[in-house]
């Protein structure tokens, strides 16, 4: 009887491991935080600011209201970028101004770059990125030292005091062996492409940056409900020109007008923005293009505009698309089509030599794992979803694999013995 009795159990308990219901990727709500992200406060002044180290990724949070600090010790040499993701909580009430404000600052309290990310018109919640940077070319920002990073949340009267999640990464990037012209490039082609066509491939995108599903050149298909925000990834080399447009299929449930439906950024490899768009729906098929871009290049940082100056670095590029909650209103709870038109151009050539490693590792490159994801698809919170499934039910089976097999045993040791 003991023996069934744990019997039973191992087998309840391999049950309940497989079935765990796994959060369904883009859900409103549902942002996929880096399982490596380490939890720290921030500090209302610097004295008491927490520090933070290029290569890590932290999670935190951001009363309304609030201005938090957060330490930084950097060298003379790296320019070092911080993005900070907020996390609206579902349901939350914001307006079309509320966001975060991220600045970085050096020790006696002097801007470095600043930058702020907002809702917009749609006034629906979902995860918003801004960043900032110590570049070391910038006059009150050389030397190393103690730098702060300030994260402000812009509020808006009339939004709620929910308290919003933040995922902090902090990348730092080396100089260079040789230094070449501090000019961007003269000549690129800006001409807008035309979408890439062919027949849709299903590709699920993931829950946040982290588990961004990887695509390449090509159509996209993915399903998304109002108020869901979706993750891409793009692996684009040095010397390629990415391309992007999404479009969300018409509706035949219901009528009306939603400002700002559909929602479409692009982030480069330190999440920093490089260009956002969206477009209106009325129930009928819209399309959203990002702007021409120019083609990877390390001197593309002395562009003035984000979408250009953005494309700086090799190595994945994040797509995000959010539908907007209001879509319920009129069309329903959905799920809705929508497809990613992906476009990578040009032939890749080296990188620009840099003259030590970045932090982290490889957040510059473009490796053959990566192009291979990019085909097969990858990275994406189902795909971790089901690895962890895994790795439970392998757990579990390997207990009662083990518990059988001692019975086995002992039951063979009892016979020879009679």
């Amino acid at each position: 009887m003991r023996r069934a009795g744990v019997l039973a159990a191992v087998l309840c308990a391999t049950v309940a491991l497989a079935g765990q219901p796994a959060t369904a990727a883009g859900a409103p709500g549902s942002y996929g935080y880096d399982k490596s992200d380490k939890a720290v406060d921030g500090a209302t002044g610097t004295a008491d600011a927490v520090a933070l180290n290029p290569g890590g990724t932290y999670r935190s949070s951001l009363p309304k209201g609030a201005g938090l600090y957060y330490g930084l010790t950097l060298d003379a040499v790296s320019d070092v970028y911080v993005s900070v993701t907020a996390v609206p909580p579902a349901g939350a009430t914001v307006a079309a101004t509320d966001g975060i404000r991220v600045s970085l600052r050096n020790a006696a309290g002097a801007g470095c770059t600043h930058q702020s990310a907002t809702f917009g018109a749609s006034k629906s919640p979902h995860p918003v990125a801004a960043w900032a940077a110590r570049e070391t070319g910038r006059a009150l920002c050389k030397g190393s030292g103690q730098y702060y990073v300030l994260v402000e949340r812009v509020d808006a009267s009339g939004s709620s005091s929910d308290t919003w999640g933040l995922e902090l990464t902090v990348v730092s990037e080396p100089p260079l062996t040789r230094a070449g012209t501090s000019d961007a490039p003269q000549v690129w082609d800006s001409a807008s492409p035309e979408p890439v066509t062919g027949e849709a491939r299903s590709r699920a995108g993931g829950p946040g940056f982290a588990g961004a599903v990887a695509v390449g050149q090509g159509v996209w298909r993915g399903d998304i409900a109002p108020g869901g925000t979706l993750f891409y990834k793009v692996p684009v080399d040095w010397g390629q020109q990415l391309s992007v447009t999404a479009d969300l299929e018409s509706s035949n449930a219901g009528a009306g007008y939603v400002s700002r439906a559909l929602d479409l950024a692009l982030y480069n490899p330190v999440r920093a923005s490089v260009d956002e768009t969206g477009v209106s729906y009325q129930g009928g098929p819209r399309s959203a293009a990002l702007e021409a871009l120019p083609p990877v290049e390390y001197r593309n940082r002395y562009f003035v505009v984000d979408h250009e100056s953005g494309m700086r670095f090799a190595g994945s590029y994040y797509v995000v698309v959010h539908l907007a909650a209001q879509v319920a209103d009129d069309f329903g709870q959905g799920p809705f089509p929508v497809t990613l038109r992906v476009r990578v151009a040009g032939t890749a050539h080296g990188g620009p030599g840099y003259a030590g490693r970045a932090a982290p590792r490889n957040v510059f490159d473009v490796t053959a794992q990566d192009r291979t994801a990019a085909v097969t698809g990858g990275g994406g919170g189902g795909g971790t979803a089901m690895k962890v499934l895994a790795v439970a039910g392998i757990g579990a089976g390997s207990v009662l694999l083990a518990t059988l097999g001692g019975w086995t045993v002992a039951a063979r040791r009892r016979a020879a013995v009679q």
